[in-house]
């Protein structure tokens, strides 16, 4: 049977009171001397303190549930390193969830898992909820944020790249090289917020540069590897546009083996510009320019947003055009 407060009192030579005070660490309610006997007999019964229990009397939670969308991408691992590393700092304890890949019912699930048990915040990875599991998560009255995705609401709270700077940008840098039919391909500009605002920054970049694009140069997805070869079969082996800005950096993979089973030569004849920029960009040959989004950040300042007393507006972290290999420059 496990050790109990009062078993320790009894070794100890002490009341109940004081151990739970020893074990609290209100040092202002004992000595030196008492805390130690209250330790030892601590330690030789084996006493494990219940935190869950504790975090109920003082009301105050140590834990912050993380929910992941299960994203076809990979820079969830570098959001919630961020967490972990904020976290640790504040003496908090991060458990991570996974809500399936916008299925209400998987969120659902999730977001009830973390409801039912005391937790500071909820910070949510690229997970779109449905309205449903929105209303459901607002009346739980927990802190919350979302990261790496954006809203049309700002009353949301959200920490994200700048999403239409991140279209244009990409494309911009593109143009800057000489390309003038520029595809983007994997982007969910149809159902998602964020792919519509990245849209409609490279459309921008496009027609500052005098150039509408062609309707086939835009080949949706949802970010994926297989969209970003599905994008790049779309525009085929004799492909008009002569550089692509993909979704992701798994997209620009996608695009990249397609194109080299196409027997196409990246950047000869064809280049490349990827969107994330995580450790995947220098893994593959040639390696990828990309627009490099500040993810580790984005967990950092999510813990930040949870823990602080007010509620912080919608926060935009940076972006960098980070040139590598895979982009070409052609004459005019």
């Amino acid at each position: 049977m496990a050790a109990t407060i009062k078993d320790i009192a009894k070794l100890a030579g002490v009341s109940p009171a004081t151990v739970s005070r020893v074990l609290a660490n209100k040092t202002a309610f004992f000595s030196a001397d008492t805390a130690a006997k209250v330790q030892a007999a601590a330690t030789t019964l084996g006493y494990q303190k219940n935190t869950a229990a504790a975090e109920l009397v003082t009301q105050q939670s140590h834990v912050i549930a993380a929910i992941v969308n299960s994203t076809k991408t990979n820079f969830a691992n570098h959001i919630i390193e961020g967490i972990q590393d904020a976290a640790y700092r504040q003496g908090l304890n991060v458990i991570i969830l996974y809500a399936g890949d916008a299925d209400p019912e998987q969120q659902r699930r999730a977001l009830t898992t973390v409801i039912e048990r005391p937790v500071r915040g909820i910070l949510l990875l690229s997970v779109d909820l449905s309205a449903e599991n929105l209303t459901y998560l607002q009346a739980a009255q927990i802190p919350y944020c979302f990261l790496s995705i954006s809203f049309e609401e700002d009353q949301l709270p959200f920490i994200t790249s700048d999403d239409w700077q991140v279209g244009y940008q990409g494309t911009q840098a593109l143009l800057a090289q000489g390309h003038r039919q520029v595809g983007l391909a994997a982007v969910d500009s149809v159902h998602a917020h964020t792919g519509k605002l990245r849209l409609a920054g490279y459309t921008q970049a496009l027609m500052e540069a005098g150039i509408t694009p062609d309707p086939a140069w835009i080949q949706p997805g949802d970010y994926s590897y297989v969209a970003g070869q599905a994008a790049m079969r779309a525009y085929g082996q004799a492909p008009q546009v002569t550089a692509v800005l993909a979704g992701s950096d798994m997209a620009a993979i996608g695009v990249l083996n397609q194109a080299r089973d196409f027997g196409l030569t990246v950047p000869q004849d064809l280049s490349i510009m990827a969107i994330d920029g995580t450790e995947l960009c220098e893994l593959v040959q040639p390696q990828l320019s990309s627009v490099s989004q500040s993810f580790y950040d984005m967990g950092v300042a999510g813990v930040e947003q949870l823990t602080t007393a007010q509620q912080q507006p919608p926060k935009i972290t940076p972006i960098t055009v980070v040139t590598r290999e895979s982009v070409r420059f052609i004459e005019s």
